[in-house]
């Protein structure tokens, strides 16, 4: 990618697809509410799929220069890593609700700085280190473990922000030799053949009116993930990544108008304390970059 350092139009572009992702949210909490959701996944997968080919065959090189690798194993490891984590997260919403999942799920930037010492052998500091421990103050308060009312199914988001922080550590390493565009295609292709392994058997008569969302859903999918890539064409990550914490604010509006879920005040408190400690730690790595 050639970026542009067009700070403005990088944070509109984030925001928009912020936007995207959690409206794609509500209607994946619709759709595998109804259906089951491997099911759901593996179509919005062959959608997903469909796109990284098509923008693999327009790019310089075409498909031929998009899958060549030499890491194959750590490619395909990711892509069934980030289809494992959509699975989860996706359960979370039907369970929890879009609010108190994504409160939680937020927690992953601060997994991120934890375990890129022991992942990529990157340097945390004690600053670090104090906002990831900050970060970890404010998931117990969403949580609230030791309290009667705790729901053991408040568990799940976090198994799914530690699986998608694995694989955004993944993706940096595989950066070391790969380009942004196999990574990319290898995402797409992986993940579509692992759902379709999973998710073919589980497959239910869909009513007209949900073969409509699910049309949505794709196409938010590859929406959300294009303005992504212009978003990072136009400006540096440290840059926009901050506004990536909208999505907390869309999924929040939509669960409260859509799915009359409320906004707890310990999950208001939880959450400012998770995304006070990311900004911290995004400023730190973009201060040290």
């Amino acid at each position: 990618m050639t970026q542009q350092n067009n700070t403005r139009a990088g944070i509109a572009l984030m925001i928009g697809a912020t936007i995207v992702f959690a409206l794609q949210d509500g209607i994946s909490r619709h759709l595998a509410g109804t259906y089951n959701t491997y099911m759901v996944v593996m179509i919005r997968y062959w959608f997903f799929a469909a796109f990284v080919v098509a923008l693999a065959a327009r790019a310089p090189g075409g498909l031929k220069a998009a899958t060549q690798t030499s890491q194959l194993g750590l490619q395909i490891l990711r892509g069934l890593l980030l289809a494992a984590e959509i699975c989860v997260a996706v359960f979370s919403f039907t369970i929890l609700g879009l609010i108190d999942s994504m409160a939680v799920f937020i927690c992953y930037p601060l997994l991120v700085a934890a375990l890129s010492g022991p992942i990529l052998g990157e340097k945390v500091g004690w600053r670090r280190w104090s906002a990831i421990g900050v970060g970890c103050v404010g998931v117990l308060i969403i949580l609230q473990p030791g309290v009667g009312v705790f729901n053991p199914w408040a568990i799940i988001p976090l198994i799914a922000a530690l699986m998608f922080a694995v694989y955004g550590l993944l993706t940096r390493f595989a950066a070391r030799k790969d380009s942004t565009a196999t990574s990319f295609f290898w995402t797409g292709i992986a993940g579509a053949a692992a759902t379709t392994c999973v998710g073919i058997w589980f497959w239910e008569p869909m009513a007209g009116s949900d073969w409509f969302w699910m049309l949505l859903l794709c196409i938010g999918g590859v929406l959300g993930h294009w303005l992504l890539i212009k978003c990072y064409e136009m400006a540096e990550a440290s840059s926009v990544q901050p506004f990536a914490y909208f999505h907390l604010v869309w999924s929040a509006i939509v669960g409260i108008s859509i799915f009359g879920e409320t906004l707890r005040p310990e999950v208001v408190a939880g959450a400012a304390l998770v995304v006070a400690a990311g900004l911290f730690t995004l400023w730190r790595e973009r201060r040290q970059g």
